[in-house]
């Protein structure tokens, strides 16, 4: 029982960041999913967590090079027909997604910085 004490005080007096490094162990070693994880933070750094921001944009700075790859990249990202995704492009700065988690827009956010482009989270 002091046992899973101990382990109730150590989640709890973990940071932010040693959240996420036990997220990404737990996905990588244990093919557990960061959402089990992210229970642990709203637990464990309440006050941490309060001032967090939940709901990110996306913001596509600059198209880079590549231009065309990143297009058919904001194309499949948000499900716009050919058109609207260069459209999107070329009036860089625009957000691409808004509202989305952080999970998302940081997952979003390596796409579209391999394809190329600059991109912004706010």
């Amino acid at each position: 029982m002091s046992d899973l004490k101990n382990l109730a005080e150590t989640l709890v007096n973990l940071t932010v960041k040693d959240v996420n490094e036990l997220a990404t162990i737990l996905k990588d070693e244990y093919g557990i999913e960061p959402a089990a994880a992210t229970v642990v933070a709203a637990a464990g750094g309440a006050g941490e967590a309060a001032e967090e921001k939940t709901e990110f944009d996306v913001i596509l700075k600059a198209a880079g090079a590549s231009k065309l790859a990143v297009v058919k990249l904001v194309k499949d990202l948000t499900g716009a027909g050919l058109k609207e995704a260069k459209d999107m492009v070329d009036s860089a700065p625009a957000p691409i997604k808004q509202g989305v988690s952080k999970d998302e827009a940081e997952a979003l956010k390596k796409q579209l910085e391999e394809a190329g482009a600059e991109v912004e989270l706010k």
